[in-house]
This record gives C-alpha cells, structure tokens and sequence, in this order.
C-alpha cells in the first residue's frame, strides 16, 4: 500500500487529489497538511512514501519546505505545479532540489480526459513511491567540463548525422546529466523530446543552455538544423525532421493531438528521425513511464541505427528503457553518468 501525503492550502486541490488516489486500492492518504510547515511536521509523524506538494502556500511556500523535507526526512516529493511560465521556473527549481517530478495544478485544462488524468497520476504515484530518494550531486548552473574529445574523424568518415534523445518522467534531471557535457563543437545536432506542457520546454531549454557548451534552444517550425546545437521539442506539439530537397533537414512542428498519448511524443520524433538518417542516427532513451519511443526506436534499428538505453539502477522510473531493452534493441544499456561520454564518442 503506497501511503500519500497531500499538501495543499486549497480544500478543493486536497479533496480531488485524494478522490483520484483513492480510487487505487493501493494506495492510501495518510495524511493532508494546508502549508509547508504542517508538511515538514506531518512527513516526520505520518513518514508517507511519498508526497504531493504545492507551491505557493501561506506561512511556507513548497520550496522552502522541499528543502527541509531533503535535509531533514528524504521523501519522495512531487510538485503540484501551475502550468504558467513562473510556474515552470519554480518547477524547475523544485527539481534541482529534490523533487522527482510533477504534476498540473490546473487538471481540469488538460487535453486528456479524467479518466486519463486519474490514470495517468495513480500509476506515477505508485512507480515514484517504489524508487525512493535518489542521493544524487546537484549540478549547479554554468558551463561543465566536457569529457575529453573522441579522435578526430574526418566528415566523410561519420558514423551518424543526428542523435535523438527520448525521455518522460525524471527526464529534466537526466538530461542535465547530459547535455552539458556535450563539447561545444559537438559535430551533429540533437534533438530531444520532453514530455512537458506548453510553458515548461522553453524555460527548460534556456536552463539548459545556460548549463552547456552546446547552444541549446526550443525547436521552432522550418529551422533549419544546424550541428552543435540541441533542439527540445516544445510541449505544444510534436517535432519532427523533416529532409528538404534532399540535403537540409529542417524541424516541423504539428500541433495536432494526433494518435499519440503524450505531447511531444517520442515515438513522432524518433519515426522522422529514421526515415531522414536511415542507419546514420543514435537514438538514445532515457527514464519515464510508459513505453513511448519504443515503435519509433524499432523502425531506427530496423535502418541499421545503433540506440543507447538507460540502465535501471539510475532511471527515476524504469519504463520507458525497459521497454527498449525488453525488446533487444538497446546496443548499451548504461547509468546516466556514462551516457554523455558514450554520446561523444559514438559522433
């Protein structure tokens, strides 16, 4: 039985996220608190598996109380978040800190119906409550050390011209672990898809940036694509790539829903990205729920694409790797600590 503390200075938010989880026989609230210091007071009483946390509380906001939970009573925390752009940066933060995801605090906007959001947030709650407190070094911002240089290949001597990069849940944080150690003249580009809402990519890709050698910066529809730079799929739509009179590749972005759960999907990223480099890509895949990406990375090995995929020890939920390896299509399966270095060296 997973047991929920949900802390919420709205009665409305405590009572519709304890009806949702309680309609999971697995799971239980054992507790509601109205702000932070009833939360820090309540995860040492009641010590839940894990907690929902809002952010903007009186008398302690969610922030102030992540940190003392992190420092105090490790416990899972995932942030219930406004889906705005000051959200996304206090999100982000919460991330950075400790918390190991998040979810909308406007639910009824979302796309997807109630039974879907219910779901969708049970099955989170349960696999996030499983992994526990990672103990991981935060990464401040600023550029990192890239790790030493592959030798040097001649152009024609390339072994891909693209490296797509798939993740979900934990996903923001993994990707920290990545992207700044991508050398500044990384001789391909990257492009990435996110599972994030509308106001979340754009806040993340300028945070990334901030953090890396490599230019990183939302993909925008008809950009072309330039080596060295890394591309996140914006949460508005789906990104593709698209080959344009046979030589430039160029980004689309299509707003549809189209049959896809989640936006962007990883699975219309990775498709385009076998049609355009046929056996001259490296898909890798990284922690989240689900199996998203598993049909697009089958197509890319069916092409002769080489795909990484991210061990389970160092995936917040291991889902959407599994899936890939279950399936034999993972050449490396590895901790997220190994996979930039394995990224530089396969370009």
């Amino acid at each position: 039985m997973v047991r929920v503390l949900i802390v919420d200075d709205s009665a409305f938010m405590r009572n519709a996220l304890t009806t949702m989880l309680v309609s999971d026989p697995e799971i239980t609230v054992a507790g509601t608190a109205r702000d932070g210091i009833e939360a820090i007071e309540k995860v040492k009483s009641v010590r839940p598996d894990i907690v929902t946390m809002d952010v903007e509380m009186p008398r302690m906001d969610g922030l102030t109380a992540l940190r003392h939970i992190m420092e105090e009573c490790p416990v899972p925390v995932v942030m219930v978040s406004s889906l705005t752009m000051d959200g996304a940066k206090v999100t982000l933060d919460a991330l950075d800190i400790g918390a190991v995801d998040f979810i909308p605090k406007n639910l009824s906007d979302l796309s997807l119906n109630i039974v879907n959001i219910r779901e969708i947030l049970r099955e989170k709650i349960k696999q996030l409550s499983k992994k526990g407190v990672a103990r991981r070094r935060a990464r401040p911002l600023g550029k990192a050390a890239p790790p030493p240089p592959p030798p040097a290949r001649a152009t024609g001597e390339r072994r891909i011209g693209i490296v797509s990069i798939g993740t979900s849940t934990g996903g923001p944080k993994a990707l920290q672990d990545i992207v700044p150690l991508l050398p500044k003249e990384f001789p391909v580009p990257v492009v990435i898809a996110q599972h994030m809402p509308a106001n979340f990519t754009g806040p993340f890709a300028e945070r990334l940036n901030q953090m890396s050698g490599v230019a990183v910066k939302e993909g925008e529809n008809g950009e072309l694509l330039r080596p060295g730079v890394v591309y996140i799929a914006p949460g508005r739509g789906h990104m593709r790539v698209l080959r344009q009179k046979g030589i430039e590749t160029v980004i689309r972005i299509s707003e549809l829903k189209e049959d896809f759960i989640y936006r962007p999907s990883v699975d219309a990223l990775m498709l385009s990205v076998a049609e355009c480099f046929p056996g001259r890509a490296l898909g890798v895949i990284l922690t989240g729920m689900g199996n998203d990406g598993l049909k697009g990375l089958t197509v890319m090995k069916k092409t002769g694409c080489r795909i990484f995929a991210q061990d389970e020890d160092s995936c917040v939920v291991y889902g959407m790797p599994k899936a890939v390896v279950d399936a034999g299509l993972a050449d490396k399966v590895m901790p997220i600590d190994e996979i930039a270095g394995e990224i530089v060296n396969a370009a």
